[in-house]
């Protein structure tokens, strides 16, 4: 019998309750007993919680309740797991050998009923999503392994001005997926501070001897938020932001990833925000000239202004 078939064998034999020694379990499968403490320590090293008595009433056991969870799941559960690895695949997730390989053991080991179902949902489940960088899948790789391993990497960067930074040592914390693109937040050791770095602007990648510690409980997702947001503590000059329009213009501002933040009243058919001056008028013209006679701004006038002119320093750019 193939190893991984022994092994699997042992595996059930230990999880009926009892305790099998390792004459017995040699007898059973009729191999040596050095092959079954070969056996023992390969399943140990995987991460099955085996126990092991000695004396007189010894032998080996299973912890309590191991083989039920998580090698067993029940149709809910596979369908579940299945349909979040559509999700990830879509998103670009960086390990998706990996990601293959673990959804076809779910439907592996199921019976023909089972996979029957299972083909079934997930042929009316499907997930549409903007084709990413190519490119970007091996850095996430790498990325990944050095935020596991706490790796420190040297990178070459473009930055927002299409120019190449000079090369630098980084300190990944973490992986961030937000609006389709993907960033690592990472200590920086050329400027010596905490940054983001969009992922398919890293242009080459290299992994070097020296490692870091990620600060305890630090959260890259918290970091990225904080700082996609503008800083307003200690500002106090707030403005109301009235628009009014078609539903379903609205309903996508409302959960637009800036201003959602500062919805204050929606109705059928106007969306109140309240809003820092400065940001009033750098960032909302941008976000709302593209709904175009979608929507209408009520108040305030001067926002009004700003779109007025930002549409005429659009007309001039294209009439030259």
């Amino acid at each position: 019998m193939p190893k991984n078939d022994n092994m699997l064998t042992i595996l059930w034999m230990l999880n009926s309750g009892e305790k099998w020694t390792a004459k017995q379990i040699s007898e059973k499968l009729e191999i040596n007993i050095r092959t079954v403490y070969r056996y023992m320590d390969a399943l140990c090293a995987s991460g099955v919680p085996i126990i092991s008595d000695t004396g007189h009433n010894g032998g080996y056991s299973l912890l309590h309740n191991f083989i039920k969870s998580p090698l067993l799941f029940s149709m809910d559960e596979k369908k579940t797991l299945l349909h979040a690895a559509q999700f990830a695949k879509e998103a670009g997730y960086p390990l998706s050998e990996a990601l293959e390989n673990a959804t076809s053991k779910l439907k592996m080991y199921s019976n023909q009923e089972q996979e029957r179902l299972l083909s079934h949902h997930l042929a009316g489940f499907e997930v549409i999503n903007r084709r990413g960088y190519p490119a970007v899948q091996p850095v996430l790789q790498e990325l990944e392994h050095a935020v596991a391993n706490e790796w420190s990497v040297e990178i070459s960067y473009r930055n927002s001005h299409e120019e190449q930074s000079p090369n630098r040592v980084i300190d990944p914390y973490g992986v961030v997926n937000w609006n389709n693109k993907w960033y690592t937040i990472a200590f920086c050791h050329l400027r010596n501070e905490i940054r983001s770095f969009r992922v398919e602007r890293i242009l080459s990648i290299t992994r070097t001897s020296f490692s870091f510690r990620r600060p305890n409980e630090f959260s890259a997702r918290t970091f990225f938020m904080n700082n996609l947001l503008p800083d307003v503590a200690g500002k106090s000059r707030y403005i109301s932001l009235i628009i009014s329009g078609k539903a379903e213009a609205l309903d996508d501002l409302c959960i637009h990833w800036f201003l959602e933040h500062h919805l204050q009243e929606r109705t059928s058919t106007q969306a109140i925000f309240l809003l820092e001056e400065e940001a009033l008028y750098t960032h909302v013209p941008l976000i709302i000239l593209p709904y175009g006679k979608s929507i209408r701004v009520i108040e305030p006038q001067n926002l009004k202004n700003k779109l007025v002119a930002v549409a005429s320093e659009l007309m001039e750019y294209y009439q030259v």
